[in-house]
This record gives C-alpha cells, sequence and structure tokens, in this order.
C-alpha cells in the first residue's frame, strides 16, 4: 500500500480537495493522511489564545469568521443538497458549536490541544463525505484510534501497529483509506499531538508501521531544491538524497520537510518522494538509504540563531570541562546545533533563546561569556567524505568575501556548516549556487 500524506495547500480549498481525490485515486489503494485546510491551525490557535486570554468576545468572533470560511468551501465542494446539508450539520454540532462551548467555561491547557485538533478532523471529514458523493469507496479512519504516544512524548509505535493494522484488515475490500495528521492521544488517553510539521511524522510512522511500498509527501514545491528559492534564482529539484542528506537539509532550513519526517521511513528502509499537487507530473524528490557518491547535493539555510561562546583558561589540561559546560543547556533543556573548540574556548549555536539570560548567568561561573545574536547557519549537504579532494575548497572558495562567525565540520560525513551573520546570507547562499552548481 501508498501512504500519501496532502499538506495544508494542497487541501486549502474545495478545489484542491478535489484535485486531491483524483490524485490518491488514480493509485489502486492507498492510505491518504491529510492536514488541516491552510491558515486553520494558526487561526486554532488563535482562538484558543483568545479563551487562554479571557477575551471571549474575540474568541467568538474569530469562531464566527472561521465558521464562515468553512460554509463557502462547503457549498463549493459539494454537488448535491444533500451533502450539502450533512457536511454542515457535521461542522455545526462537533466542531463549531463545541468551540463556542469553550465560552463557558474556565480555559486549561488540554481545552488548547482539543482546539488544535479539530483543523484535521475537519478536513478528514470534508473529503471523506466528498468521496461518498462520488461514490469512491474510501474510508474515513480516526486516528484517535491508533496515533499514541507515551510518558516521553513519543510515538508508542506498538500501540499504533496493534490498533491501525486490525482497522485495515477489517476493511480489506476497502482501496483508499483517510485519516487525520498531527493529532493523537497521549498516555492518559487525552487529545494531544505530534508537534508542528507532524502530518509529515504521521505519514512516515505509518508507512513504517504497515511497510508502506513508499511515502508519499505531496506540497506546493517539486521537491527539495537544490537551494532557496526565496534568495537564489534558478534552483533546481534535487532528484535523489540519501535519507542523512534529507535529515540535514530539513534540520538545517529546507522548509518542505520535517527534520522528524524521515526517521521512521529511514528505519523501516521505506522510500520517501516528495512531489508537487499542482505539478503532480514533475518528478520531485525521492530520498531513500541509497548514496550517490562523489556529489554535492544541495544548500541550505537556519535562521534566527544565536552563538554563545564561553572563553577560560580553566579548560586547558582539565577533564570534565566540556560536560559542565554542556550541562548547562541540558539543564535548560536547550538543544545546541554547532559546536566548535579551542584551546581555551568554546563556541555554540542555539535557535531556542527561552532560557539564554540564565543560560549566560551560570556559564560565567566557567569563563567570559559573549554573546552574537541575528546569525544564520548555511548548511552544504552531499558526499563530503575526506577522500573527496577539492569538495572543501570549492565549498570554502565561495564563501570567501562572507565575514565567518564558526565552521563545523567532520562531525558529519554528509554536511559542513558556517555561521555568519543573517545579513550575510543571501550573498552567501547566491555564491555557493554559483560555485557548486553552476
Amino acid at each position: 500500500m501508498k501512504i500519501q500524506k496532502f499538506g495544508g495547500t494542497s487541501v486549502g480549498t474545495a478545489q484542491r480537495m478535489k484535485e486531491v481525490v483524483k490524485l490518491f485515486t488514480a493509485n489502486k489503494s492507498s492510505l491518504v493522511v491529510l492536514s488541516a485546510m491552510s491558515g486553520t491551525t494558526n487561526t486554532l490557535l488563535e482562538i484558543s489564545d483568545y479563551f487562554a486570554k479571557g477575551n471571549k468576545e474575540s474568541a467568538a468572533a474569530l469562531v464566527g469568521k472561521l465558521h464562515l470560511r468553512y460554509k463557502a468551501q462547503v457549498e463549493e465542494l459539494y454537488s448535491t443538497p444533500q451533502m450539502k446539508e450533512q457536511t454542515l450539520q457535521f461542522l455545526n454540532d462537533h466542531i463549531f458549536a463545541k468551540l463556542l462551548e469553550y465560552t463557558k467555561g474556565d480555559f486549561t491547557p488540554q481545552i488548547e490541544k482539543d482546539i488544535v485538533s479539530l483543523g484535521e478532523i475537519m478536513s478528514t471529514n470534508m473529503v471523506a463525505n466528498f468521496c461518498k458523493e462520488q461514490g469512491i469507496k474510501a474510508k474515513l479512519l480516526n486516528a484517535l484510534d491508533f496515533m499514541r504516544i507515551g510518558e516521553d512524548n513519543e510515538p508508542d509505535l506498538n500501540y499504533l501497529r496493534t490498533n491501525l493494522i486490525p482497522l485495515l484488515e477489517s476493511n480489506a475490500d476497502t482501496p483508499y483509506f483517510i485519516t487525520q495528521g498531527f493529532i493523537c492521544t497521549n498516555h492518559e488517553g487525552k487529545v494531544d499531538n505530534l508537534q508542528r510539521g507532524g502530518s509529515d511524522y504521521t505519514a512516515s510512522l505509518i508507512g513504517a508501521a504497515i511497510k508502506a511500498d513508499v511515502i508519499e509527501i505531496w506540497t506546493d514545491i517539486d521537491g527539495m531544491h537544490n537551494n532557496d528559492p526565496r534568495y537564489v534564482e534558478g534552483t533546481k529539484p534535487v532528484r535523489h538524497l540519501h535519507f542523512e542528506e534529507a535529515a540535514e537539509l530539513a534540520y538545517f532550513g529546507a522548509k518542505i520537510l520535517h527534520p522528524t519526517c524521515v526517521l521512521p521511513a529511514k528505519a523501516a528502509g521505506i522510500p520517501v518522494k516528495l512531489l508537487n499537487t499542482m505539478q503532480p507530473e514533475a518528478e520531485g524528490t525521492l530520498i531513500d538509504n541509497h548514496f550517490d557518491p562523489g556529489q554535492i547535493k544541495a544548500v541550505a539555510a537556519k535562521d534566527n540563531i544565536t552563538a554563545v561562546k564561553i572563553v577560560s583558561t580553566r579548560m586547558l589540561a582539565q577533564t570534565g570541562f566540556l560536560r559542565k559546560v554542556f550541562e548547562i543547556f541540558e539543564t535548560y533543556n536547550t538543544p545546541i546545533d554547532m559546536v566548535t573548540t579551542s584551546e581555551v574556548g568554546i563556541s555554540m549555536t542555539i535557535d531556542n533563546t527561552d532560557y539564554l539570560a540564565n543560560i549566560v548567568d551560570d556559564l560565567k561561573q566557567y569563563g567570559t561569556v559573549v554573546v552574537d545574536h541575528n546569525m544564520c547557519i548555511i548548511c552544504v549537504v552531499g558526499d563530503l567524505r575526506s577522500k573527496n579532494v577539492g569538495f572543501e575548497s570549492t565549498i570554502t572558495n565561495a564563501m570567501r568575501n562572507i565575514p565567518i562567525r564558526m565552521i563545523s565540520f567532520g562531525g558529519s560525513e554528509h554536511n559542513i556548516s558556517f555561521l555568519v551573520n543573517q545579513d550575510d546570507k543571501q550573498a552567501a547562499l547566491k555564491e555557493l549556487s554559483k560555485q557548486i552548481f553552476q
């Protein structure tokens, strides 16, 4: 079976939903994972924020605006009065009446999770009803029945397999299944989610659980490009990536794919395809466990980076210094992206500054601390094994006119990273494209 995930823009309008149905019904069978209609999750988060702040009037007004948007989409999506009425009844009773109910009570963190889950529930019900109207045999599966996270907030793969596979087997004569991305239950049985980008993660987890033939991630761009098309002209889709190359690019700024998505697929050896709903005939990008030697694949950039440098003569000939420094970041649950060291200094980068003041305060007991804001990580990904003489010099030559704060190389055979000022980002991306790809 094929897993096909369609993102928010792919189901962003009634017409897009119709196109999605055409795409997945072109297969003999598939399990379709849908995101919420584009903009819906952000609106639901805003509604929740109004509730949290006690502004129930603004929350109710925003609920009304969202309701009108969905009424318009329902009117366009269906051709029969019966299906329009049935879908509107569902949305009224199970979504918008429920949202307005929250104005009558006290807000809790759980209510926010309940509210945010409604976007995927709406999109999947609308598409499933469209299939029914068109006479397409498709079954809607509730992701809350099989997708669960444990106490550690990690997906419970055994629970997923145990609860999903029987659902599929009991409907063996059904060619198409539709379910929600992103949402799940937690170990207490309450509604939760897989965090942002979770629809990609849902598709990958399901694909690994049922040993799918392929996992297709459909978005609004024809695969992962060799540079950021927002800043560099003439970028091209990368036709093939190793899982590790894709993970590096996703982590360091390629927005088309969530970094966690590839992990279950990689472990199960299931290929992932990145495809474009606007250009379904485009080849896209194939990601698998095969490696293309001797190639530089792509460049990506990660914004909003902060560099933290600690200088101390106590590093000299002293064991345990690095451990003490890293434990401070661990204490404040702040991941580190890049690390470079010298005889008396350590430089690190972070993208989460929620606890920066606490981190700096604790680091000062070990040395002088310097913080640089408004930084950017430029990442070059490909075959960067040491035997490939010349690749590194080509890359660094492209950066010869760019002020570089840090370089990280050797931790991975697939990536070399540069820390530069945010203002130098576009120049760096353009020069790297010119030197490597042109």
